[in-house]
């Protein structure tokens, strides 16, 4: 990451699922398209960030606008039946 995007601080929710095959897939929803993989956990989170960064430096490049996440309150719940 040669440049900074801006000043401006950017702050997405980023999901990591385990794959069948091993490792992690990183999915954010508020950046259609943007899926990354890592072997370990770890890896996942650095590349997801990296991709988040690539994402919006393309935007910025482009003149597009930056989607913004909104303040979310996220739960997990255990159900049994």
């Amino acid at each position: 990451m040669a440049s900074k995007i801006s000043s401006k601080e950017y702050s997405y929710t980023i999901i990591y699922e385990p794959v069948k095959e091993g490792g992690y897939q990183a999915t954010v929803p508020l950046l259609p398209g943007l899926v990354t993989y890592g072997r370990t956990l770890e890896e996942a989170r650095k590349m997801g960030q990296d991709a988040i960064y690539c994402y919006l430096e393309s935007l910025l490049k482009e003149k597009a606008k930056v989607p913004q996440e909104k303040s979310i309150l996220q739960e997990k719940v255990n159900i049994s039946f």
